[in-house]
């Protein structure tokens, strides 16, 4: 027979299926910009801050152009 939940048991199942969504989500978001092409900046700011620390890092829109442009070249976007 199952124990009844004490007072807070509820909370912390809410807690951890939040978490466990945001992780999924997160992680479906990470595969959708590789799928594309598109590195993962928390990836780009973690190297940046552990190889290159006196150097600051790029901003988000500046982290997309510059790998858009090593993507598709100076021409911008190409369908062929």
């Amino acid at each position: 027979m199952p124990k009844p939940q004490e007072k807070d048991g509820g909370a912390n199942l809410l807690c951890a299926c939040r978490d466990t969504l945001m992780r999924w989500s997160k992680d479906a978001r990470r595969t959708a910009n590789l799928m594309v092409g598109q590195p993962d900046y928390d990836t780009y700011l973690a190297h940046a801050a552990a190889t290159h620390p006196d150097q600051p890092p790029l901003d988000r829109k500046a982290f997309f152009r510059l790998n858009e442009q090593r993507r598709f070249g100076n021409g911008g976007f190409r369908c062929c």
